[in-house]
């Protein structure tokens, strides 16, 4: 152990030079550099880690020196949970995605983003589910969750997770999946980053050579129109077809409906599936093509910038009805800034025939989570901040018919009491299992666990 914590990023700098950096290191400063601006977080120091035995050395530090530790993957969670002021465990230097000799399982490393992995699978008419944006991570978005546009077809990305590489608390490195280390392998699957930092994972990949879609736009005076006509047209939607709606206001500053239908199903059945969306309402933009799937994943790309301000709140209702749709757009016209959105993340087909018991997930009904999205630029003052969180947190709390607690990746780090409703008959023995592979919460930084140490 170093003589005291004053000196320990020096002293751990000068033994591990290529491991360590410190601020005012230009590598420094491109690992926090991520999506969320987090006001007055410093951390005294970064392990670049390429390896699991480099996870094991930044783990043992920050015990020894009794730091906080944090694990930074595709640094694009909105509460900045990748930092901390204590050491950054940087995993963006492990972003290799490698498909299997018989390309049905791909092995995706701690870092990697969704983008890293449609650039291997999409050459080859392969996909592995992902969520909505190509820019987010693949192990966060899978240890919470994993909403995206397969999800219908395919289940949660967490429900195409079949193995995990972990580096434990005590610094054990260890596989989990339904063999081995399987209560480890059960809480990784929508517990997220609580049990351990997740350095390799291994998931399926699905024959996906394209999909349909297409973004189009209608005017936001029509919004209640177009979103009853959309929710008529998903009711009795096939598996295939996923429909995102998000409510935003588009580059003039002017507020507009977007709604994005993705038909991964047959080709020839496209067209048939995805015609009706183009016949909302009054259509500004907007045509059905044929994509690769990572291309799909890219259109929200312009709307991801690093350095921002960013709150987000969620719930989730139990479908489209007429009060949400009015929820939506009350929510819309009251925002404080043309930072704010609203956006539908949909919940059926396969990821609701999973049982409630088989993963740590808890809420296997279908459903449509909502996210209340607010950003304004890093240099904003403080009150600006304030408006933004008030304006999603009133926004969130206006659903009154919301069921029960709320998306794991999307809880706030002191949202304990909803994160225990989140996973409902599954929280008791999540807390068990965190007991018993983090009793001294090394892995504090993790999205919320309804526990105490």
């Amino acid at each position: 152990m170093f003589a005291s914590l004053e000196t320990a990023p020096t002293r751990l700098k000068r033994q591990l030079p290529e491991l360590v950096s410190v601020p005012g290191e230009d590598r420094y400063a491109t690992a926090i550099n991520i999506w969320a601006k987090t006001s007055g977080v410093m951390p005294r120091a970064v392990f670049h880690c390429r390896t699991a035995e480099d996870l094991q050395t930044a783990i043992r530090a920050a015990r020894e020196h009794d730091l906080p530790l944090s694990i930074r993957g595709g640094g694009h969670d909105w509460a900045g949970r990748a930092l901390c002021d204590g050491i950054v465990a940087d995993m963006t230097g492990m972003r290799h995605v490698v498909l299997d000799a018989d390309q049905r399982t791909a092995t995706i490393g701690g870092g990697a983003r969704a983008a890293d992995v449609t650039a291997i699978t999409d050459p080859l008419g392969r996909a592995v589910v992902t969520g909505s944006c190509s820019c987010v991570g693949m192990a966060g978005l899978t240890l919470g969750g994993g909403y995206g546009p397969l999800n219908g077809r395919f289940g949660l990305a967490l429900d195409n997770m079949v193995a995990a590489q972990v580096v434990l608390a005590d610094g054990r490195i260890v596989s989990a999946d339904n063999e081995s280390n399987a209560d480890l392998f059960w809480a990784l699957r929508g517990g997220g980053g609580n049990f351990g930092a997740v350095v390799a994972m291994r998931h399926h990949a699905h024959d996906l050579p394209a999909v349909y879609s297409g973004v189009f736009v209608y005017p936001f005076s029509e919004a209640r129109t177009v979103l009853e006509a959309c929710n008529s047209l998903t009711a009795t939607a096939p598996d295939e077809l996923s429909v995102q709606i998000v409510a935003i206001a588009d580059p003039s500053g002017t507020l507009v409906a977007m709604v994005i239908p993705i038909w991964s199903g047959l080709p020839e059945q496209a067209e048939r599936a995805l015609e009706p969306f183009q016949r909302l309402g009054t259509l500004l933009a907007g045509k059905v093509e044929r994509t690769s799937y990572g291309a799909l994943l890219s259109v929200f790309d312009p709307f991801v910038v690093n350095g921002l301000r960013v709150v987000v709140e969620t719930c989730s209702v139990p479908s489209l009805d007429l009060d949400t749709i009015d929820m939506i757009i009350h929510g819309m016209e009251t925002a404080v800034s043309p930072g704010c959105a609203i956006i539908t993340h949909e919940f059926r087909g396969a990821a609701s025939r999973v049982s409630d018991s088989e993963t740590a997930f808890g809420l296997r009904r279908d459903h449509v989570m909502l996210e209340m999205l607010a950003t304004c630029p890093a240099h904003a003052d403080g009150m600006d901040e304030v408006l933004h969180r008030s304006w999603a947190r009133r926004t969130r709390q206006t659903f009154t018919m919301a069921l029960p607690g709320g998306y794991p990746n999307f809880l706030g780090p002191n949202d304990l009491e909803r994160a225990r409703q989140s996973y409902g008959q599954n929280a008791a023995r999540l807390i068990e299992i965190k007991r018993r592979y983090d009793p001294d919460n090394v892995f504090a930084s993790a999205i919320p666990l309804p526990w105490t140490p």
